[in-house]
């Protein structure tokens, strides 16, 4: 299907016919308040009618207000909100019978499959579960800050990526943070090992074996 408003309509209507289980899989940091808003209402419905829902965000929306509110009533109605340091595409799931994900081959985001063939959605739907098991939940909201442990998690993401040969701007799509956020990382990763370079701090990093404990 093409064409945002289509997405949108097709989308809605998947959710409200759904009846036991809703999955979705959503990358990019924190998502626009309109598009919070409009989402509330029809996933607060559908837990009310006994779906159980699990959403998957990146480490990022745990500094995200809005993201974190919404996330917040949905949580207190029963559903259940994770968040993951890693990259990982757009899912959506209803009942384990129709799977929403974005064209692989488009570059723009009005543009998205519907999977309907049994094997092919209990095949996404294992790969939801999958992130699943290393998400860490989200059960307090108490405020704009990244605790500890996840901060550190983010780093060393970002890290990975710039390791990997990523730019900033690159690792800031990537993670669903801003350019900015990642330089300051940089910054401090760089006075931790005492680079003068990114080259250099590449290096170091993979000499160091800062990243080899962390488990993938």
């Amino acid at each position: 299907m093409q064409g945002a408003d289509t997405i949108s309509a097709t989308l809605s209507a998947a959710v409200h016919a759904c009846q036991e289980e809703l999955l979705t899989a959503q990358p990019g940091g924190g998502r626009p308040q309109e598009l919070l808003d409009k989402a509330l209402a029809s996933d607060l419905a559908a837990i009310e009618r006994g779906v159980a829902q699990r959403t998957i965000y990146q480490h990022t929306i745990r500094s995200h207000q809005a993201t974190l509110a919404y996330a917040e009533r949905i949580s207190g109605a029963g559903g259940e909100v994770r968040t993951l340091d890693e990259v990982f595409d757009r899912l959506i799931v209803c009942d384990r019978r129709i799977a929403f994900i974005p064209d692989p081959g488009s570059e723009r985001s009005d543009l998205a499959l519907v999977v309907e063939h049994p094997g092919v959605v209990r095949y996404l739907a294992g790969i939801f579960e999958h992130a699943w098991q290393r998400a860490s939940p989200l059960h307090s909201f108490p405020s704009t800050r990244l605790p500890p442990l996840l901060t550190d998690e983010v780093r060393r993401a970002i890290l990975r990526h710039m390791v990997n040969g990523h730019t900033d701007e690159a690792i800031a799509a990537r993670l669903g943070m801003s350019p900015r956020s990642v330089a300051t990382h940089m910054r401090w990763a760089a006075e931790l090992f005492g680079s003068r370079s990114r080259a250099q701090l590449a290096y170091l990093i993979a000499k160091s074996g800062f990243l080899d404990d962390v488990s993938q």
